[in-house]
């Protein structure tokens, strides 16, 4: 379950933010999680208390904001909706898409005191 060593690089950004921004506790994390990105999300949320356990994020809320998958075919120039990092166009039917946004996942915004 690679979710766990997501959070766990999480952890790791909210202790590095926490010196170099003067913060001691984070009551909520917002990650942004692109839904091209293979991460599962019942995952992602069973893991976080586990992982946050003992540091400055432990008992914090998780919000999760999916984005969506946006593409461009390079043969007809629309911006189209992927469901899957390897869908044809939906308007020309091209399978030369480039993934616009979907595959991330980053943390979007703390609560922090």
């Amino acid at each position: 379950m690679h979710e766990l060593s997501l959070l766990e690089n999480v952890r790791e950004i909210l202790e590095d933010h926490a010196i170099s921004q003067h913060f001691s506790k984070v009551k909520q994390v917002t990650l942004a999680v692109g839904k091209l990105s293979c991460v599962e999300l019942e995952a992602l949320r069973f893991g976080f208390d586990v992982v946050m356990k003992g540091s400055l994020a432990e008992n914090a809320e998780l919000i999760i904001a999916e984005l969506p998958g946006l593409g461009e075919c390079r043969q007809c120039q629309q911006q189209c909706e992927l469901l899957n990092v390897y869908d044809p166009c939906p308007y020309c039917g091209s399978p030369q898409v480039t993934v616009l946004q979907g595959t991330e996942m980053k943390i979007k915004d703390l609560l922090v005191s």
